[in-house]
């Protein structure tokens, strides 16, 4: 769309997402982040303008450096790299959740009510059904 993957590269250290590696990476971060941020500094639109550009341009910027993620170079090296730290993540926010939950039982058994956050609740049965249709999908196809 609008970036260009040869200006990224996957961010390594610190989450996920994309990095500049090129001056023009910078430029493009810059295009798309100040004067998004003039806009809402400014005291000429009322909410309701605000919620809609907002909306619409964060829906532009997600779409855009999801194409940049996903036309990104990448060797086989990185690739194998690239999944087992998402693995890795992955099992490290499944412990935390869980730990989570459980700690919420302890606490909802000894003050005999239900206190459990249903969205953790939710993002484990999701992450669930997630893996078990790309396993179900990903087995019939030749990889």
């Amino acid at each position: 769309m609008i970036g260009n993957p040869k200006w990224f590269e996957r961010r390594k250290y610190g989450g996920w997402g994309i990095t500049p590696k090129t001056w023009q990476g910078w430029v493009y971060i810059g295009i798309m982040v100040i004067p998004f941020a003039i806009f809402q500094s400014l005291p000429f639109w009322d909410n309701l303008t605000r919620l809609i550009i907002y909306g619409i341009w964060m829906l532009v910027l997600i779409i855009d450096i999801l194409s940049i993620m996903k036309n990104l170079d990448k060797d086989e090296r990185e690739e194998k790299i690239e999944a087992l730290a998402e693995r890795n993540s992955t099992w490290a926010m499944i412990a935390v959740l869980l730990a989570g939950i459980l700690y919420q039982t302890y606490l909802s058994a000894f003050s005999q009510t239900v206190k459990i956050d249903w969205f953790l609740v939710a993002t484990l049965a999701a992450g669930t059904i997630v893996k078990s249709l790309s396993n179900f999908i990903l087995e019939k196809k030749d990889l």
